[in-house]
């Protein structure tokens, strides 16, 4: 199994480069301070922006490598897997990190919005390239809320200021996000994010206790095609299949789940697999090794 951080707590990545505990549901962090630092394969608990003058190469976004831009955002989100495994270098980064606890949201106008940036999403296979005004508005923003960290305690009033700052800085993202975005793709872009989005919404309302492990059949009803017009559409547009997609999905959520504790048959079960040993079977043919290989056992 590779060596990876699980961050489910913003301080959790602070403490392993050395940064400043600001609040228990909040991090930001100035890589030019902390400097130099290692690479971390990062297992995902919180939603986290990192802004780099330059990033480090071959940084791994789920199953594939990131194109990264100079003076650019990638953005992570809970049960997502980032970064690259520590080689021993140390690297000399510039710019800033912001992670936030899911909690921090809760009862906010913000909560219900998070799903709706799409810039977070997988799917999205670039970073968000700023031009050098939006450099400087960015990073503005991001030392005023560590200066509201700095000379405020926690509180209601404090966490408002906050969430405020986070909404304006998650809007300014998304513009980029849509800029960047070749006109021509956007409405495939939108379908692909709606299945995305269906695969996450069947785990969160348990459908898979009832109906199993989710099929093209059902995604595609949903998104009112048929099963064959939907698979050539998925086709076309990404050069994958969309069984291989929904295999994909239910792997990393099961990767998440055993890193956070779950054995195999409860992982199976949390899936919707009738047996076990069709999650292992799937497992293996996935990643090419068996789960438990994957946990080091």
């Amino acid at each position: 199994m590779k060596k990876i951080l699980k961050v489910d707590n913003p301080n959790v990545y602070a403490q392993h480069v050395g940064a400043e505990e600001l609040h228990p549901l909040l991090s930001i962090i100035h890589f030019d301070e902390v400097s130099p630092v290692h690479n971390s394969l990062n297992n995902y608990g919180v939603y986290g922006l990192f802004i780099q003058r330059e990033f480090p190469k071959n940084l791994l976004y789920g199953i594939r490598t990131l194109e990264v831009s100079d003076a650019s955002i990638i953005a992570v989100a809970p049960g997502q897997l980032g970064g690259a495994e520590d080689n021993g270098e140390e690297l000399t980064l510039s710019g800033w990190a912001v992670l936030w606890s899911p909690e921090l949201l809760q009862g906010n106008e913000l909560q219900g919005l998070m799903r709706h940036y799409h810039f977070f999403s997988y799917f999205a296979t670039e970073s968000l390239r700023m031009d050098a005004s939006e450099w400087l508005l960015i990073t503005q923003l991001i030392s005023q809320m560590r200066q509201e960290l700095k000379e405020h305690d926690d509180s209601p009033a404090l966490r408002r200021v906050l969430l405020a700052y986070l909404h304006l800085l998650l809007e300014y993202c998304n513009r980029i996000y849509l800029r960047q975005l070749p006109i021509e793709d956007r409405d495939t872009g939108d379908i692909l994010k709606r299945f995305h989005n269906l695969l996450e919404d069947y785990y969160l309302e348990g459908k898979q206790y009832q109906l199993g492990l989710p099929t093209v059949a059902y995604c595609a009803s949903e998104l009112a095609y048929s099963a064959h017009y939907f698979g050539d559409l998925f086709r076309k547009f990404t050069g994958g299949t969309a069984i291989g997609y929904i295999h994909t999905y239910i792997i990393n959520q099961g990767k998440n789940l055993l890193m956070h504790g779950h054995n195999i048959n409860e992982t199976s079960q949390l899936l919707g697999f009738d047996f076990p040993h069709h999650f292992t079977r799937l497992f293996k043919k996935m990643t090419g090794i068996t789960p438990s290989e994957f946990l080091g056992k």
